[in-house]
C-alpha cells in the first residue's frame, strides 16, 4: 500500500475513533511499528493529528474524545503521575477528586492509603476508591454525564462549597501557552473552581499532550495550582511562570 494512501486510511481511522493505537494500526496495515510511527510522526508534523504515547489523536476546541479513548491515551504517563502524586498525599486525609481519566488513575493508585475522605463528581472515582473499608467516600449530587460518569450542574458546585478539604486533586483537558486552564464542559470547570476555592492545596495531574491543547472554556491558571505533576518538561514560558508563582513542578 502507498505511503500517502496508508496515511489518508490512518486519519479516517483517528477521526471515527477520537483515537487509535499504534499496535492497532500495526495490525489494521500489517507493517513494522516503525513504519507507523514514521506515519504519525509525519501526519503530527503537518497538523493533522495529534501523538501520544503509543498512537495517536485528533483535537477540537470544542468536543473533548470519547471517554473511551482517553482512558487508554497516554496510561503510562498518568500512572507516573499517580504514583508520585499519591507519595505526597498523607494517610487520614481529606480531599477533592474531579471527572477525568488521570484522576481515575490517581484514585487507583491511592488504594493504598489508609484512612482517607474524599468528596467527588466522579462515579468512577467513587466505585475505586468505595473498595477500601476504611475509606470515607461522599459523592456529590447534580446531573450525571452519560458518556462519562461525571456529575455537574450548579447542584454540585453548591454541594462542594460545603467542604474544605486538604487536598484538591484536578485533571484538565488542555492547558494554554499563557497559563489558562482549558475545558470543555461551562459546568464542569464550575465545580472544579469550586475544588479549588475550598481545597488547601491544589493538586494538577497533566501529561505532555495536554499542553498547548485547546479547548474553548476557561478554568483558571496554572498559576492557582500549589503542585503541577507532569511526565515531560513544560513549555519554557509555563515553566517561567510556575516559578515566579512558587508553584511545585514534579516531572515524572
Amino acid at each position: 500500500m502507498a505511503q500517502r494512501h496508508r496515511q489518508e486510511l490512518i486519519l479516517e481511522l483517528i477521526q471515527e475513533n477520537g483515537f487509535v493505537t499504534t499496535d492497532q494500526l500495526v495490525e489494521q496495515f500489517q507493517v513494522t511499528p516503525q513504519t507507523i510511527r514514521r506515519d504519525l510522526n509525519e501526519l503530527a508534523k503537518h497538523k493533522k493529528l495529534r501523538r501520544h504515547h503509543g498512537g495517536a489523536g485528533i483535537d477540537s476546541s470544542i468536543e473533548n474524545t470519547s471517554y473511551q479513548a482517553r482512558k487508554i491515551m497516554d496510561l503510562e504517563a498518568k500512572e507516573r503521575i499517580a504514583e508520585a502524586m499519591v507519595k505526597l498525599i498523607p494517610d487520614n486525609s481529606s480531599l477533592f477528586i474531579n471527572i477525568g481519566t488521570t484522576t481515575e488513575t490517581i484514585a487507583k493508585a491511592l488504594l493504598t492509603k489508609k484512612g482517607l475522605q474524599v468528596v467527588t463528581n466522579n462515579l468512577h472515582v467513587a466505585s475505586i476508591l468505595s473498595a477500601k473499608e476504611d475509606f470515607r467516600v461522599i459523592i456529590a449530587g447534580g446531573e450525571v454525564r452519560s458518556r462519562d460518569g461525571g456529575i455537574v450542574g450548579e447542584a454540585t458546585r453548591d454541594f462542594i462549597n460545603q467542604f474544605k478539604m486538604d487536598f484538591g486533586v484536578i485533571g484538565i483537558s488542555g492547558i494554554h501557552n499563557d497559563g489558562s486552564l482549558l475545558d470543555f464542559d461551562y459546568r464542569e470547570v464550575r465545580v472544579a473552581q469550586a475544588i479549588i476555592a475550598n481545597s488547601s492545596q491544589t493538586l494538577l495531574a497533566a501529561d505532555h499532550s495536554k499542553f498547548g491543547r485547546n479547548a474553548m472554556v476557561r478554568l483558571g491558571s496554572i498559576t492557582q495550582a500549589d503542585h503541577v505533576f507532569t511526565d515531560e518538561k513544560p513549555p519554557v514560558e509555563i515553566a517561567k511562570m510556575l516559578k515566579e508563582h512558587n508553584v511545585t513542578l514534579h516531572l515524572v
